[in-house]
């Protein structure tokens, strides 16, 4: 039996040593892949420290495709970054932001983008290979991302394991390798207008069901309640903003009414700024957006235009 164990560590000891430097270069030709729709590309910065910005825009989908970063930078005269992460709600926006604040300066405002689902916790990991070339080791995401389903434990330390069948990542590893990434990102220091015209998104979804509900996850309520004392201390203002949302997805929503009073309530509480576009004529011209809850192109420029104005005309 000792001899059997001995030759199984002999054997595997090699391995485990070999496994850990091709982990990295894994890792590191997923990381200058253009996998995920961007979302690498804001990751990159945060761990790289090359997300430093006086004003960090957090959200959904709904802030990345939202909220331009440079008219914002234009307007007010201070940088701006965009970290919205696309179909999470705040539980894992919050792990971009402890993250950002890890390897960057603070920033000194924060817009927090809310929505509907802002407060509801899918079960799913969504996009999950996003987190493929950071978790290897890294307590803090596998704390925020382990409730998901997706990794199991031994995939946040054990090396290559979770690299295991995810033939989509390692092709776009191999793309990389033999053809360099070029100088264009997809997201501009996080945000990417979407260029396309009206779809049957919302007429698809009303096939469905006659209306849907907003769910708010308890410990999700409770995170957000901790980030908003944690900034109040650390001298980060923080305002909310409900985006733009076009009328017929309002009317969707069965309690939206009590989404809307229960981030009201928070910014009362909390001494914040709500600016809630819900009522704006953006949110009332079908041609601006692409589907129910997301704008166009041309409708975020129209809003990131506006939202600049109104925070230019309400700084200290």
């Amino acid at each position: 039996m000792k001899r059997f164990v001995k030759h199984t560590l002999l054997f595997a000891l090699p391995l485990l040593l070999l496994a850990y430097p091709l982990d990295r270069v894994i890792s590191g030709l997923l990381k200058d892949s253009l996998f995920k729709r961007g979302e690498l590309e804001v990751w990159n910065d945060i761990y790289q420290g090359d997300a430093a910005c006086d004003i960090a825009i957090y959200g959904s989908s709904r802030a990345w495709v939202h909220i331009d970063p440079i008219i914002l930078q234009d307007s007010l005269g201070i940088s701006a970054y965009n970290f919205g992460l696309d179909g999470h709600n705040f539980w894992l926006q919050y792990l971009r932001h402890l993250e950002l604040l890890e390897h960057n300066p603070a920033p000194k405002q924060i817009l927090l983008s809310v929505d509907v689902f802002t407060l509801d916790k899918r079960k799913d990991l969504f996009n999950y290979q996003q987190f493929m070339p950071y978790m290897l080791g890294n307590e803090r995401i596998a704390h925020y991302t382990s409730s998901y389903q997706g990794y199991n434990k031994l995939d946040y330390y054990l090396p290559l394991l979770r690299y295991v069948g995810e033939q989509d990542a390692l092709r776009a590893c191999q793309q990389a390798y033999f053809e360099p990434r070029p100088e264009i990102k997809i997201r501009n220091r996080g945000y990417r207008g979407i260029e396309r015209e009206w779809n049957d998104d919302l007429q698809k979804a009303k096939a469905k069901r006659d209306k849907i509900q907003a769910v708010f996850d308890p410990d999700s309520v409770e995170l957000l309640e901790q980030f908003l004392v944690a900034c109040k201390e650390a001298g980060i203002r923080v305002d909310l903003v409900y985006t733009p949302e076009y009328i017929e997805a309002q009317e969707f929503v069965s309690n939206r009414q009590m989404v809307i009073d229960h981030f009201s309530q928070l910014a009362e509480e909390h001494n914040l700024r709500f600016f809630d576009y819900s009522d704006d004529s953006l949110s009332k011209d079908r041609s601006l957006f692409y589907n129910g809850l997301h704008l166009n192109a041309r409708g975020s420029q129209l809003f990131s235009q506006k939202l600049a104005a109104d925070l230019k005309a309400t700084m200290d």
